[in-house]
């Protein structure tokens, strides 16, 4: 249903000093900074939307609200008697669109992202003429109808499919269900990125089928493989692998757990023209490093880009272990003078956490690095200055050096 628009909005105090990250221009409000004994929680249905006021009756912005949910509220505008319905819904909508059109020439890429398009809690991805969405949220739940009805006014596509089955939606009381929401969507998309065509699993895809955050990062890779064996690491449907071979790579290794991408990455090989020099092995990854080690396999290029180890900052310590036995057995495949990517996509592991890692694994392994290049999430991915939870993929280039013979 398309979610009601109130003459006025009921007020949601914070508790003493705890405006300070929203004056900073943070979207989120904890459970524990609200006075519930003012304006207790209880008394807002899951997704209302609030005026939020300091403790000393400052106007601080509207935010829709969840009270069973850790993170109570989400800031979505500056003014605090603005209502998220239809028409804020589809001016915020059409700016996200009008961003991505400047940045890209091909409709292919994340449309929104969350808080940095100041719509939290909503994430669409087009992929040509179909688009996914994740709502991740009661508040954007309730806006489902409208979220429809504009997506549909201003991109006219094909097909709308709701990839609603995230983890965190049990967490905002809602269920976790993939369904068509307009037109009709095909069971595999495809979509041009990096000079490469891909496809992959529409409903059955992990996330919304495909990770757009790693474009940038696998152009890079791409422009160092020519003549390199190449090793993508956690490969999903190949994309950085198949990028690489499509640049020139003399051999390019996808490595990943599931039957079910690498057999996307077969097919993505053959509509990119590189059956030939691409190869899918399935094995868990660590598993396979230590097999391909055992070979006596070397790479001039391998990426090592795996979920995330660390969702909840509590296993931060046990992830960045992962993380390093990851990337030490990587290590220890590369050919002197060669090159590692090593990514997280672990919004808990910060950029300094993974250097850190990089120092231990290449110690590990008995190699130097050098870092090339800093890589980030890609451009339609953009992060909200005041939100550090947005800037959540972080990555390095590093060149690795085989000390020897006294060097």
């Amino acid at each position: 249903m398309s979610a009601p628009t109130p003459t006025s909005l009921r007020t949601l105090t914070l508790r003493k000093g705890e405006d300070r990250r929203l004056l900073a221009g943070h979207l989120w409000i904890f459970s524990n900074e609200v006075d519930v004994a003012k304006t207790p929680l209880t008394g807002f249905a899951p997704g209302e939307c609030a005026r939020v006021e300091s403790s000393q009756g400052r106007p601080l912005g509207s935010a829709y609200v969840n009270p069973a949910a850790l993170i109570a509220g989400r800031v979505y505008c500056q003014d605090a008697t603005r209502p998220l319905d239809a028409e804020l819904l589809r001016a915020r909508l059409g700016a996200a669109l009008a961003l991505r059109a400047a940045l890209f020439d091909a409709p292919y890429y994340r449309l929104v992202f969350g808080e940095a398009d100041m719509l939290p809690g909503l994430v669409v991805d087009r992929f040509g003429d179909v688009l996914a969405v994740q709502i991740g949220t009661a508040g954007m739940e309730r806006l489902r109808t409208d979220i429809v009805a504009a997506l549909t006014e201003l991109v006219a596509p094909r097909g709308i499919l709701m990839k609603n089955d995230l983890p965190g939606r049990e967490l905002e009381g809602l269920p976790r269900v993939v369904e068509l929401a307009a037109g009709e969507a095909p069971d595999e998309a495809v979509i041009e990125e990096n000079g490469c065509r891909f496809t992959f699993p529409l409903a059955g895809g992990q996330k919304t089928g495909w990770f757009y955050d790693m474009r940038e990062t696998r152009a890079l890779a791409a422009s160092l493989s020519r003549g390199r064996a190449v090793l993508d690491v956690f490969s999903y449907a190949g994309g950085l692998g198949i990028a690489c071979a499509r640049a020139g790579a003399t051999e390019a290794v996808c490595l990943d757990a599931s039957a079910l991408a690498l057999s996307y990455a077969a097919k993505s090989a053959e509509l990119s023209g590189v059956a030939d020099r691409v190869r899918t092995l399935e094995a868990d990854a660590l598993a396979g490093l230590k097999d391909l080690r055992a070979q006596g396999r070397r790479f001039g290029l391998v990426s090592v880009d795996p979920p995330a180890f660390v969702k909840r900052r509590k296993d931060l310590e046990k992830g960045l272990a992962a993380y390093r036995t990851a990337n030490r057995l990587a290590l220890e495949l590369v050919e002197d003078g060669g090159f590692l990517v090593a990514c997280s996509c672990s919004q808990h592991v910060g950029r300094d956490d993974l250097r850190k890692v990089l120092c231990g694994a290449a110690r590990d392994a008995g190699v130097r690095l050098a870092i090339v290049r800093q890589c980030h999430q890609a451009a339609d991915h953009p992060i909200h200055p005041a939100m550090p939870e947005t800037e959540y993929l972080k990555g390095f280039l590093c060149r690795v050096e085989r000390p020897g013979r006294g060097l």
